[in-house]
Formats: C-alpha cells, structure tokens, sequence
C-alpha cells in the first residue's frame, strides 16, 4: 500500500512539473498564470498594452471550484489504486496523496524554480529577478491548497467506501 502511494505521488508530482514547465516559457503561456505573479510584476504587465489585452482573470471561487473538480476527478482515479474498505483509509490516501502534491507545487516548483527561473518572467523583466522572489501568493497558494484537498480527501473518502 505505501509503494503504491508512494508511485501515485511520484507520478502525480511529475505530471504536475511537466504541465508547469511546458505551460511557461513565453508571454503567450505566462499571461495565463496572470494571477500567480507579485504585484509589482502585474502591474508592469497591465500597463503594457502588447500583453494587457490577454489577461482573463477568474474570480477566487471559480478557481477554488475548478481545482476542487479538477483534484477530485484526478484523486479520485488514484484513489480506485489504493481503495479501502473504510472511509477513514480512502480519506488518509486521498489526503496524503493531495497534501503531498500541494507541498511539493509550493516547496519545489514555487520556491525553488518559479522564483529562480528566467522560464516564468515576461519579456522586459529578464534582468530584475527580484521582482520574482516574493514568496507571498504563493504561500497564500499553499494554504488555500490546504483546504482544497481536505475537500478533495473527504469528498473522496466518501466516494470510494461508497463504491
């Protein structure tokens, strides 16, 4: 049971690397994480009128309900690996498997290389990395992630003892 947990995370967190590093890498895709970037880089962006025009924002609880159907769908299939009889056992997976993904977004991908790499910034902006080292959004992230999967965990705990 472990190894199987420990194979889904490890392909899960691939899958997540993979998705952000072939969703960055120019204005084009970047504008789509609009949300994501430090005030300061937003602002420089907005008032450039050649990337203004492609920022489409979604409100909070869009995104929240989004990530929630996303994660339940995704942690559900995963889930159909490990199920238990118990709820109590489909919850601790299930969370496990989330909160483990949720660390690493926020450890790995925002602390480590987000901040670091010239991957993520918009054109103009190569040179001044500071204004990619902010932190704030996305511990804000991580918490948010926090709650997003104890949903996920219990909507899923009851979805797999149920089937």
């Amino acid at each position: 049971m472990v190894q199987m947990l420990l194979a889904e995370g490890m392909l899960l967190c691939s899958l997540f690397w993979a998705f952000c590093w072939l969703g960055t890498g120019s204005d084009e895709k970047n504008i789509r994480n609009f949300s994501t970037y430090s005030d300061e880089v937003q602002k420089i962006v907005k008032a450039r009128p050649e990337l203004s025009g492609n920022i489409r924002q979604r409100g909070p609880a869009a995104i929240f309900a989004g990530n929630l159907l996303l994660f339940t769908a995704l942690l559900f299939a995963m889930g159909l690996l490990t199920r238990q009889e118990y709820f109590a056992g489909n919850f601790l997976n299930t969370l496990l498997l989330g909160q483990a993904l949720n660390l690493f977004d926020f450890l790995v991908i925002d602390l480590l290389w987000w901040r670091h790499t010239k991957r993520v910034r918009f054109s103009g902006t190569e040179e001044s990395p500071e204004l990619y080292a902010d932190p704030r959004k996305h511990f804000y992230a991580f918490l948010r992630g926090v709650l997003l999967f104890l949903a996920v965990a219990l909507i899923n705990g009851y979805l797999l003892t149920w089937i």
